[in-house]
């Protein structure tokens, strides 16, 4: 049996290319998104290259019930999971005195309140395996304070604190958690830029250093992977 990764928001950017890595190294994938059309796509794209299962649920996950419903779908593939990656994520640029009111309600159930739900759904068959490996994807503004970056700051500082609590937590159940922390990645938040594509980080290093990470020997862990553009971040 291969082993299973449970990726969201799969089908675009960061997530995309988890996927794609974690297909070649003969992970089985679970995957979600709002949208089918992408997820169908997805799937046609790996297994026609991949000797995998690919899986997969449309869902919302800025919605709670829809995030438990994900889990249950996870569940009900009766297959351990492996690996962890809450990569689900919006960003709305503004600033915490200007913004739109709702905008950090909508972020942080997104952001933060995604990943806490369906790592709460899914971590109690870790801990009795005593094994599994969370990833978290954090980015440099849970490090730094953007003045753009508004509510986007305060859902990624939470999250980055969250996965520092829960590593501490899950220490003696054998179970590795990891805050994935990149700068400007060339994704779909980044389009419409002038900037050049050369000045971003790509998706795949992102993936690569994931890899590195599962990588490790059962001794040692990644607590927080920093990753940021050669030329620093934007």
């Amino acid at each position: 049996m291969n082993k299973l990764i449970v990726i969201t928001g799969g089908t675009k950017g960061i997530g995309k290319a988890l996927i794609e890595k974690f297909a070649k190294e003969g992970f089985d994938i679970v995957t979600c998104s709002r949208h089918v059309k992408d997820l169908e796509l997805c799937k046609k794209e790996i297994t026609s290259r991949y000797s995998v299962n690919f899986y997969y649920k449309q869902a919302n996950l800025a919605n709670k019930e829809e995030v438990l419903l994900f889990a249950d779908y996870v569940a009900s593939l009766e297959q351990p999971v492996d690996i962890l990656v809450n990569n689900t994520g919006i960003f709305v640029p503004g600033q915490v005195h200007t913004e739109d009111d709702g905008v950090l309600e909508n972020m942080i159930q997104t952001n933060l309140y995604s990943a806490y739900h369906l790592t709460r759904a899914l971590i109690p068959a870790m801990k009795t395996r005593k094994n599994g490996y969370i990833f978290n994807m954090c980015s440099t503004a849970s490090i730094t304070p953007y003045i753009n970056g508004g509510s986007y700051c305060i859902t990624k500082f939470a999250l980055l604190g969250m996965t520092k609590v829960l590593r501490e937590e899950m220490k003696d159940f054998g179970i590795k958690v990891t805050a994935v922390i990149p700068g400007a990645t060339l994704t779909a938040s980044w389009e419409g830029t002038d900037l050049p594509p050369e000045r971003f980080m790509k998706p795949e290093d992102v993936a690569a250093a994931v890899w590195v990470a599962f990588s490790l020997s059962p001794q040692a862990v990644l607590e927080e992977m920093i990753i940021r553009p050669q030329l620093g971040d934007l």
